[in-house]
């Protein structure tokens, strides 16, 4: 009896030990499409290491414009020639991995008019890249999962409106995933408003190019209270920790892998919201095999 018992308490607690590490266990999301040098879509998958691939940039929309997307040198979209990318796409997703259309960049031509032209974008995203219809999807029968708000120019006018429209299109079946790529700087200067609809899924909060609440010499005083002001005050369901995956992707904020499993992903990983890591991007992360080494530890 006594046997019995010890293994049934054994096996208890081996059960507890996996939910709560289970709670603990974060994904890693990657950007990719701003380098011809960094392989295909399908392989980016393949690699196992990533949980979410938000496909960069649609970088030119809003106030009337033709909407048009740059994925550097993987495919011209002015000859129609991303479509072949609907097959890696799909790839993607059977492997479980959501795959996300980025909104704007840092060099781009986009602000919304009007709450009327949010709608617009909203609807042009939904019929192109979504479950919608339209004669001209640029990559073609694959229908993406979410919407990205890498919103880093223009102005920080109707982004909550277009996060309204877009989750409004949640209703007819599938869920749209809204994501967004703010500034540590609390509250981001554009899409600060958009945040507080509480409509975001998942926020990939960029920890660099920002010192002020970024991680320093090893110093991670600045990065970890901006982390618990963006955990407290941000109604999403999971925030993430955006890095550079290499010094390169990035004017300052690379966290060296050691930095970063012994302190930086421990002092974190306490919050309910934590998500895990968001790295720019996969032509960087290739150099460093970033995500390799952390992926055990996130």
């Amino acid at each position: 009896m006594a046997i019995k018992s010890a293994i049934l308490l054994a096996f208890a607690t081996s059960v507890i030990l996996v939910l709560v590490t289970g709670i603990d266990a974060g994904g890693i999301a990657i950007y990719w499409g701003q380098n011809s040098d960094e392989g295909t879509l399908a392989e980016t998958c393949a690699t196992g290491n990533y949980d979410f691939v938000n496909l960069a940039f649609l970088p030119t929309f809003g106030n009337g414009q033709t909407p048009m997307i740059n994925l550097a040198g993987h495919c011209d979209p002015y000859s129609n020639g991303c479509t072949n990318l609907s097959s890696d796409i799909k790839s993607c997703q059977a492997q479980g991995i959501k795959v996300i259309l980025s909104l704007g960049g840092g060099a781009g031509s986009y602000f919304l008019a009007s709450s009327d032209d949010a709608r617009q974008v909203a609807a042009y995203l939904w019929n192109n890249f979504l479950r919608g219809q339209s004669a001209s999807r640029p990559f073609g029968d694959a229908i993406l999962d979410g919407i990205d708000f890498d919103i880093e120019g223009g102005t920080n006018q109707h982004w909550d409106d277009l996060a309204k429209y877009l989750s409004g299109y949640s209703q007819q079946g599938k869920k749209v995933y809204l994501t967004a790529a703010p500034q540590c700087p609390f509250p981001d200067a554009w899409v600060g408003g958009a945040l507080k609809t509480g409509l975001f899924d998942y926020v990939w909060v960029q920890f660099y190019n920002n010192p002020q609440c970024q991680c320093t010499d090893g110093d991670i005083t600045n990065l970890e209270q901006a982390w618990k002001q963006w955990t407290n005050d941000v109604p999403a369901t999971k925030i993430f920790l955006g890095l550079p995956a290499s010094p390169e992707a990035a004017g300052s904020g690379f966290i060296p892998i050691s930095d970063l499993t012994s302190q930086v992903l421990p002092a974190i990983k306490g919050s309910a919201k934590y998500g895990g890591v968001m790295l720019w991007s996969k032509y960087y992360d290739d150099q460093t095999g970033y995500s390799s080494a952390i992926k055990n530890d996130v």
